[in-house]
């Protein structure tokens, strides 16, 4: 449907209508409604101005002066549901929300003509949109508590389910630094083609266990179904059926009619926020001017189906009510339309002179905003004598023996549960049980189920929850339970999580740590979804800190420096624990203890703090650079000891962080030894080393390098594993080819 054709029609049967008796403005606007007159008059302002910005948004793109043209024609009803809402409630919105986030930044005491501008910057790419900088066209203010999405499949969903959580458990756990009140609803939209992702799947039916089990989960999920999903029917009845299950509320309404949205909406919001229960709202709408604006809806709708919607055009339907209560005439709703038109057409003339962005530092500078001085003076900051006393029942983990990387990595999560009150572990087999490995045993018993809890078997879920945990200024700490589970929610870090700072200029953040028991060299339990060493998803991920650590020592450090970097500056943060390593003790003889450390507490300097992206170096030889990292840092001292005692100068550089990658670290090891062997347990393709090798050679390195991997396989069960993952051995023959 072209704009012009919907503009006419529009016009056209506005000129027709009749004008009915006056009604008092503050009463209802017709019999049994809540809308008032006074009410129905300033949603419709902003439906209209929704409506003129997705004609300027086609406008523009004639002009090539405008880059998105995805609107909200059609979906114009959900200026009903912000109504219903508090500008206090955080909103994460369908890109068809236009009339929402208008009437939400009205709520929110701005002039109407902002949230145009808003709108109309983010269609021009300018620099000055308040939310993305012309980044993306994205609904998001960070006054107005509508966080950005750029989801279309309804992956934002999972993380609104955790803000709802996090408005709960802030609650529960007495913060006052909650980014909510604490009587606050989350509101989430998407549309009806989204409903069967598995996104989607995954929030509902979270929501849905945590009513089943009596804990407060206050989301409203608001469904504009609109019967198409880019040109793929939805079948009649499916969204109502799929809606409907135990523990979520459901609502429904004609979502052109808006006096029928705002009732049905405010009885919605009602059963949430009284009884902190999720609700589904499905409001039932139209499409109008296509999906997009490249959109040719004759190549796979009737003229018939598209003339139906529109005679369900919400802001016709709106106008009509108006002018059938006596509030306005069509004579004065047409001049109306035409001023509102004309001086949106202007904003967006003027908007295509703003600035853009102009170099690669401007797009990537939310990114990654750490601040390094920062994440010093909070990581090696400590809890006082009498709390840790407490935490630790009086056996302080400096008293104790040398320990595990395991015990190590126990023992600063409790000491960080102690520094940090907003600070949760949560994930698969966590509270009692103390994971799968025990890392975090007995954490729940010292710190209770609030802040140490078990989720329900599924990533989506664990990365959704720290999702919304984080941007709600709590510090979550999910625990992936095996790298292999991670990539099946992957997105929920890609998508959700790296984004959010990169898309609001860092006015949104969701800082997390994400523990994850991973690599392989596990005596070949488990086959392949046991054993997994793949990287390569999580390296292409711009910003994300990737911790690796090998020994115990440094895994104290790198957590409290991941945990530091994620309060201060919300860096997302993968800490990779190498399974194999979890409890080994000995480094060359049985009992000699070489690969236990003694644990240092928060507040000692040099071992409280690595800097993200330092390496660590064994050795001081001058013949080759074994560069490693996880379970390759063992061999790799191994081999190189050996190497030694026959006269050779070997040096092991364990690069700790495999993103960012300590370049400054390698290259002068790299200048020391003149030679370089990356022992890399990742894979042959797409593994770490191919990064490092890049790393030397833009770096002006000449000398010889050689590397050793596993191969290009899954990894299989019992000792088959052997003949494709990284040994020892490999490690041992390639450097004495390399030395020659």
């Amino acid at each position: 449907m072209a704009r012009d054709t919907v503009e006419t029609h529009f016009t056209q049967t506005v000129a027709t209508l009749k004008a009915g008796a006056a009604r008092d403005p503050s009463r209802p606007v017709r019999d049994g409604t809540l809308l008032t007159g006074e009410q129905c008059l300033a949603l419709f302002q902003r439906q209209l101005d929704s409506r003129l910005l997705d004609i300027a948004a086609r406008w523009l793109r004639e002009r090539d002066e405008g880059y998105y043209t995805i609107g909200s024609a059609g979906h114009e009803g959900n200026a009903a549901v912000a109504a219903a809402l508090r500008p206090s409630d955080p909103a994460l919105l369908h890109y068809r929300s236009g009339a929402f986030y208008l009437t939400r930044s009205e709520q929110g005491g701005r002039l109407p003509e902002l949230g145009i501008r808003d709108v109309l910057m983010g269609l021009s790419a300018s620099a000055e949109e308040p939310i993305a900088g012309g980044r993306h066209k994205v609904f998001g203010h960070p006054d107005l508590a509508v966080i950005p999405q750029t989801s279309t499949i309804a992956s934002h969903l999972p993380r609104s389910v955790g803000v709802a959580f996090a408005i709960e458990r802030a609650r529960a756990l007495g913060l006052t630094s909650g980014a909510w009140p604490h009587d606050a609803i989350t509101v989430c939209s998407f549309g009806d083609a989204s409903i069967n992702h598995a996104s989607a799947l995954a929030a509902f039916n979270t929501a849905a266990y945590a009513t089943h089990q009596g804990q407060a989960m206050p989301i409203l999920f608001v469904c504009e179904d609109n019967g198409i999903g880019i040109s793929v029917r939805t079948p009649k009845g499916w969204v109502a059926a799929a809606a409907r299950r135990p523990g979520i509320e459901y609502f429904a309404a004609d979502g052109c009619d808006l006096a029928d949205a705002y009732d049905t909406a405010t009885a919605a919001v009602r059963h949430v926020r009284e009884r902190r229960s999720p609700a589904f709202l499905h409001l039932d709408m139209v499409r109008l001017m296509g999906h997009a604006g490249s959109d040719v809806e004759s190549a796979y709708r009737t003229q018939r189906e598209i003339r139906a919607d529109y005679a369900r055009d919400p802001l016709l339907r709106t106008a009509a009510m108006l002018v059938e209560a006596g509030l306005i005439t069509p004579d004065d709703l047409l001049k109306t339309y035409e001023s509102a038109r004309e001086h949106v057409l202007r904003l967006a003339l003027e908007t295509t002179t703003r600035p853009r962005l102009g170099s690669a530092k401007e797009v990537m500078e939310p990114i990654a905003p750490r601040q390094a001085d920062l994440i010093a003076r909070i990581s090696p900051t400590a809890a006082g004598p009498a709390e840790r006393e407490k935490a630790f029942a009086g056996a302080l983990p400096e008293n104790e023996k040398p320990m595990t990387l395991s015990q190590a990595i126990n023992r600063t999560l409790a000491d960080a549960l102690t520094v940090y009150p907003e600070m949760t572990v949560f994930g698969e087999d966590v509270a009692k049980k103390g994971g799968v490995y025990g890392v975090t045993r007995g954490l729940q018993k010292r710190f209770g189920p609030n802040r140490v809890f078990d989720t329900l078997l599924d990533e989506q879920t664990v990365l959704g929850l720290a999702l919304g945990a984080g941007v709600s200024n709590l510090l979550p700490v999910p625990e992936i339970q095996y790298l292999a589970y991670l990539h099946n929610a992957l997105d929920q870090i890609r998508g959700e999580a790296a984004t959010l700072s990169y898309f609001s200029r860092g006015a949104y953040t969701n800082g997390m740590v994400v523990r994850v028991a991973g690599y392989a060299y596990q005596k070949g339990f488990g086959g392949h979804f046991h054993n997994d060493n793949a990287v390569a998803a999580l390296r292409d991920i711009p910003g994300l800190v990737i911790a690796s650590p090998s020994r115990p020592d440094d895994a104290s450090a790198m957590l409290r420096t991941c945990l530091a970097a994620a309060r201060t500056a919300g860096s997302v943060c993968v800490f990779l624990e190498p399974i194999a390593l979890y409890h080994t003790r000995d480094l060359f003889d049985e009992g000699d203890g070489g690969w236990l450390a003694s644990y240092s507490p928060p507040g000692r300097w040099r071992e409280t703090y690595v800097p993200i992206g330092r390496a660590r170096s064994y050795g001081d030889g001058r013949d080759l650079t074994i560069v490693t990292f996880g379970n390759g840092l063992r061999m790799s001292l191994r081999a190189a000891v050996r190497l030694t005692q026959e006269g050779y100068g070997c040096r092991v550089l364990d690069l700790r962080w495999l993103s960012p990658l300590p370049v400054e670290d390698l290259l002068r090891s790299a200048e020391l030894t003149g030679k370089i062997l990356i022992a890399d347990e990742t894979r042959h393709s797409g593994g770490v080393s191919e990064g490092i090798i890049a790393e030397l050679v833009d770096n002006g390195f000449s000398g010889p390098i050689a590397r050793v991997t596993s191969a290009d396989s899954f990894i299989p069960l019992g000792a088959a594993a052997d003949h494709v993952l990284l040994s020892e051995t490999e490690i041992e023959q390639a450097a004495r080819k390399l030395l020659g």
